[in-house]
């Protein structure tokens, strides 16, 4: 660990399923399936983990959020899309979350137009009507949507668990860099197993350590 990141709080985490929501990043078919047009290649190792945590949320009472980026066609100008290619355009099946988590219609859904799923969203005003403090965030990516996320998760403050496998970046430098920054700054890096028993009420989340 550098030695400015060595300057940091370390300790396990009890989640308190009556305050906490599960948020799943980006989890469309733009993303993860074939005709997509800006597909991460392997979703499909992730939908396991991801599928182990969403069941262990609904047993327990936990809402799970599905975040969906969405953009329209018909602005002058879409900040993503001056630095991204154009994606998600609204009412399109891009947009629409991968038949393989199973969400439900309902379940909660946020439409957002930047990376976060916090920026100009009603995803705080809705966690508060929960009467959520503390937060689950996975997805797709981890170094851009998930990252943005939990970053704002943390400026509002939320205590975040991300799980490490249930996540995926634009390569393996940027998944580890991110989850060592959100392990260092903004929050706790787990696993899907760790998060599903919390959940359940079996113990302590134990953070992993991530080599900087």
């Amino acid at each position: 660990m550098d030695v400015f990141s060595s300057h940091r709080q370390a300790g396990e985490i009890i989640l308190d399923p009556s305050k906490t929501a599960v948020i799943v990043v980006d989890m469309i078919n733009e993303f993860c399936k074939p005709g997509g047009l800006m597909v991460l290649p392997g979703y499909e190792k992730l939908v396991p983990q991801q599928l182990q945590v969403i069941d262990a949320a609904r047993k327990n009472g936990v809402p799970v959020i599905w975040v969906h980026d969405v953009h329209r066609s018909n602005v002058r100008q879409d900040r993503e899309w001056l630095k991204r290619t154009p994606h998600c355009v609204e009412k399109t099946w891009g947009v629409e979350i991968i038949e393989d988590l199973g969400a439900r219609d309902d379940e909660i859904h946020v439409d957002k137009r930047r990376y976060s799923a916090f920026f100009q969203t009603d995803l705080d005003l809705t966690l508060k009507d929960l009467g959520v403090n503390q937060i689950v965030v996975f997805g797709v990516v981890t170094n851009i949507c998930v990252r943005s996320t939990v970053h704002d998760a943390f400026f509002n403050g939320y205590e975040v668990v991300v799980p490490q496998d249930c996540c995926a970046a634009t390569g393996p430098r940027e998944q580890e860099s991110s989850l060592y920054d959100i392990a260092t700054h903004f929050g706790t890096v787990s696993n899907a197993a760790a998060v599903s028993a919390a959940l359940a009420g079996a113990g302590a989340i134990e953070p992993i350590e991530i080599p900087a």
